[in-house]
């Protein structure tokens, strides 16, 4: 006897099941569902595979989203704790990673995550051999080294989200002080994604017009004006927001979003994210620092070279130093 289905719907065809631009993110986090939902508003992926080892929240998470398919344009969400659920990801977003313990070392956390990662990420090579991994768990410039390291992938397919953000806040900081949209504020933080980072103030525009022009004490303890505190500012934001609200997820989900955007559509815009410098501005050692990357369809495809002051060159080989000396000491990679 005829189902309803049948009665309502005649085949032509079998339809497609491959995916064309599937995302999957690893770990279901605040962080690792702000950059879902942040992928569901713009549209930007056919099928969404979220993994995690916690099932129970993991399914709540796969159905409050699905939940909300009437209101989206991506027609398939998937989750399972199995990476087959991942198969023939265009690119996939690692979240996932222990957190900092009190009076835990740098280095403790970075080689505990050096062991969750051990575990995700020949999964997802298994499963998404042609896939871009896109790192968001921190410390992200020693992990973006680590997953390079165990994924056995090129260089250009393993970005770390790096200071995306970092530049991010910096533009809406300056933004603030001048009253105009960080859209049309000009500046690049780069380095590590973290207490090194590096404010290039050589370069803060607006409309091409140099603000180090009109104020040459720019950044540096002499500005009467104070801009310095601005990247002080971007540095201590992440430790303010996690203070009031205990994480941060929001601004990265937007970022991690746009980087993605650009990926995706393979837009060759130019983004501030970790990569390998090893042979850049006299840096030495295979380590990941943010730099202006410009990304595509394939991947990371080339740096733009900055003409940066001495002092900022010196800050970036000491961004450098700072990550090597802890991940020199990484084990069982």
């Amino acid at each position: 006897m005829a189902s309803l289905k049948d009665k309502l719907i005649t085949p032509i065809t079998q339809p497609s099941t491959q995916p064309n631009n599937k995302i999957t993110v690893v770990g279901v986090g605040q962080v690792g569902m702000a950059c879902a939902v942040s992928v569901l508003e713009r549209g930007l992926c056919d099928e969404l595979a979220l993994v995690d080892v916690l099932e129970d929240k993991l399914k709540g998470e796969m159905l409050d989203l699905q939940h909300g398919s009437l209101f989206l344009k991506t027609p398939k969400i998937v989750a399972d704790k199995d990476y087959s659920v991942t198969a023939n990801s265009k690119v996939v977003v690692v979240t996932a990673g222990v957190r900092q313990q009190e009076g835990e070392s740098r280095l403790d956390l970075v080689q505990r995550n050096v062991n969750v990662f051990k575990f995700i990420i020949p999964q997802v090579v298994k499963y998404s051999p042609n896939c871009i991994i896109l790192v968001v768990s921190n410390p992200v410039d020693i992990l973006t080294y680590v997953t390079w390291k165990l994924s056995g992938l090129p260089k250009h397919r393993v970005i770390g989200s790096g200071c995306n953000l970092d530049s991010a806040r910096f533009r809406f900081l300056m933004a603030e002080k001048l009253g105009i949209h960080p859209s049309s504020c000009h500046g690049w933080v780069l380095g590590e994604h973290g207490d090194s980072s590096v404010p290039i103030w050589s370069g803060v525009n607006v409309a091409g017009v140099s603000l180090q022009d009109l104020n040459p004490q720019m950044g540096t303890d002499q500005d009467p004006e104070e801009w310095k505190k601005v990247h002080k500012q971007v540095v201590e934001s992440a430790y303010e927001v996690i203070k009031l609200k205990g994480y941060t997820n929001w601004a990265i989900g937007f970022s991690v979003a746009d980087l993605l955007e650009t990926i995706l559509k393979n837009l060759s815009r130019v983004h501030p994210v970790s990569t390998m410098v090893k042979g850049m501005y006299g840096i030495e050692n295979e380590v990941f620092l943010s730099l202006p990357c410009v990304l595509g369809s394939v991947g990371l495809t080339s740096v733009i070279n900055q003409k940066l002051k001495d002092n900022e060159v010196a800050q970036l080989q000491n961004s450098a130093s700072t990550l090597w000396n802890v991940q020199k000491d990484l084990k069982d990679l």
